[in-house]
């Protein structure tokens, strides 16, 4: 006795995470953070260690290690957090807010330095927080589990649009 043909079984969703979720590079963030820290601390040693100088060089010396530092925690600070009211991205120096019905699709094709998302205005918001650059695989179930999250929320039909 033969089972039974079976239907096709569509790939898997992620599962939904609890909300609030937050989505950032971690590998990068952890390595930027560290280097402003070493970075800072080194030109400030150097700069008490070295005898030549004068208060005011020394001053100028902790002011540029504070300045290099304070451009790495910048680059740092791109996040996504996603609540059951919308999404968050925080970029490296903007914030914008999105409800879910905003967001048409999360788009991570090979190649991208970073997620898309576009945008029920006709426009396309770069997501630095989902970015592939040391974790590949890891932004890549980000991005399916936003994807995912976005479709659980969004208004529309998701059957429709696969048509």
């Amino acid at each position: 006795m033969q089972d039974p043909p079976t239907a096709p079984v569509p790939p898997a969703l992620p599962d939904l995470p609890a909300l609030p979720v937050t989505f950032r590079p971690g590998r990068t963030r952890a390595v930027l953070v560290s280097a402003s820290a070493a970075m800072f601390v080194v030109i400030t040693t150097i700069s008490l260690l070295l005898e030549t100088l004068s208060p005011g060089e020394r001053v100028s010396f902790v002011f540029t290690a504070a300045l290099l530092s304070s451009v790495l925690l910048l680059l740092s600070r791109p996040k996504v957090v996603a609540d059951e009211a919308g999404v968050t991205v925080v970029n490296i120096t903007n914030k914008r807010r999105l409800d879910w019905a905003e967001i048409l699709r999360v788009n991570l094709r090979s190649g991208d330095p970073w997620v898309f998302l576009d945008l029920s205005d006709g426009t396309s918001l770069p997501v630095l927080g989902i970015q592939p650059g040391i974790s590949r695989q890891r932004a890549i179930e980000d991005a399916r589990t936003l994807r995912a999250l976005t479709e659980a929320r969004s208004p529309g039909d998701p059957e429709q649009d696969q048509g």
